[in-house]
């Protein structure tokens, strides 16, 4: 029996929010696959870091501004002239509150880091993969765009937003060979839960973190999508850690 996984060999991949947690590893996973991988963060420092650990391009860009996407995908087709992988990782907790006790600044923020900012990054990889006649999207989302908790608000609504989003785009570019996938995590040993609005979340226990997943566990996760025989398209995909019970509102 063949094997039904494809080599990701010279694929180009960007991997947006990659120089740690879950974008660190998604981009170390697809680099071992043998793709061509270009991170992107808003630090520099960080940034290079990580490129340098990891053996793959970087460019600082900040996925709410057009003209870092512009500049990001103007650098890629220069150098590649294709791109074959966009995974929109890019994502911030932003201010985990009541609504009543945020500003229309957090608001803003969270829509536009969680939301937004794949749209802008979508728009402008469509056209290209849509020419190539094949291509893979890739929007990492959360399971707060399915259940609900008190002081998620924002965050729930941008990621519930992505999912529609990406199952509405996987409608326009399914003809032309393009497929569009919405992960969904939740719990994970990120930097994601290391904010003053969420102490005391489980996942900073570090026993229940050593359970949680692990960045280059969710790489594996999207490398194995992005191998999938280009016939066939993974519209979901949830992933949870077997130590997080979930109870529904």
């Amino acid at each position: 029996m063949s094997n039904m996984k494809t080599n990701l060999s010279e694929k180009i991949a960007i991997v947006t929010g990659g120089a740690k947690g879950y974008g660190a590893g998604i981009a170390e996973a697809l680099q071992a696959a043998g793709a061509k991988v270009w991170i992107t963060g808003r630090n520099e420092k960080t940034l290079q870091t990580t490129a340098q650990q990891l053996g793959v391009h970087a460019l600082r860009a900040d996925v709410t501004s057009p003209a870092d996407w512009d500049r990001l995908l103007d650098q890629v087709l220069q150098t590649h002239g294709r791109l074959d992988i966009l995974v929109n990782n890019a994502g911030h907790a932003v201010r985990i509150q009541p609504v009543a006790d945020q500003t229309d600044e957090t608001l803003q923020q969270s829509i536009a880091t969680n939301l937004t900012g794949a749209m802008l990054g979508c728009r402008r990889a469509a056209p290209v993969m849509k020419r190539q006649q094949s291509g893979t999207l890739i929007n990492i989302s959360s399971v707060c765009a399915q259940y609900a908790w008190p002081g998620w608000a924002a965050y729930s609504a941008a990621k519930a937003g992505l999912v529609q989003f990406s199952k509405c785009l996987y409608t326009e570019l399914r003809e032309h060979g393009v497929r569009v996938t919405t992960l969904t995590p939740s719990w994970g040993a990120t930097d994601f839960a290391a904010t003053d609005d969420l102490a005391g979340h489980p996942a900073r226990d570090p026993k229940i973190r050593a359970q949680c997943m692990q960045p280059l566990e969710l790489g594996h996760v999207v490398a194995h999508i992005c191998e999938m025989p280009a016939h066939l398209a993974v519209l979901n995909y949830t992933v949870l850690p077997t130590v997080q019970e979930i109870m529904p509102l």
